[in-house]
C-alpha cells in the first residue's frame, strides 16, 4: 500500500510539472487586466445616474492615473463593462475611485482577467 501511494504521488507530481511547463507565461508580467462590471441601478434613469456621477466627480477621477482603459462597452441588460490594464499596485486606486464615484449609480463587480490571445501567441513561439 505504501508503494502504491508513493507511486501515485510521484506520478501526480510529474503530471503537474509537465502541465505547468506547458502553460505559457503572459508576455507582460508588469501589468494586470481587470474587468469591471458597472451594473445599472434600475431605480434611476440615465439622467439621474449622470447627475449622481457628476456630483461624485466620477468622470474626473476614473480611471485613476496610471490605469489604461483597454475596452469599454455597454452590455444590454447589464450595464457597462470596462477592461483596465494597470500595474498590480494600482488595484487599490481603482477600487477607491469606484467606491467614491460609482457606488449609488452602479452595482460593481470585478474580475481578474487575462488576454488569452496573448497567451496563445506566446505558446506558438
Amino acid at each position: 500500500m505504501k508503494i502504491l501511494f508513493s507511486s501515485l504521488l510521484a506520478i501526480s507530481m510529474l503530471v503537474r510539472s509537465v502541465v505547468q511547463a506547458q502553460v505559457p507565461l503572459l508576455p507582460d508580467s508588469d501589468t494586470m487586466l481587470l474587468t469591471v462590471f458597472l451594473k445599472h441601478d434600475q431605480t434611476m434613469n440615465n439622467s439621474e445616474r449622470g447627475e449622481l456621477l457628476e456630483k461624485t466627480g466620477f468622470n474626473d477621477t476614473f480611471p485613476p492615473e496610471g490605469v489604461e482603459v483597454v475596452d469599454h462597452y455597454v452590455m444590454m441588460g447589464i450595464g457597462q463593462v470596462i477592461v483596465l490594464r494597470m500595474p498590480p499596485d494600482h488595484l487599490r486606486r481603482v477600487n477607491v475611485a469606484l467606491e467614491i464615484g460609482a457606488w449609488g449609480a452602479y452595482q460593481t463587480e470585478f474580475y481578474i482577467t487575462y488576454d488569452l490571445a496573448a497567451a496563445r501567441i506566446a505558446a506558438a513561439q
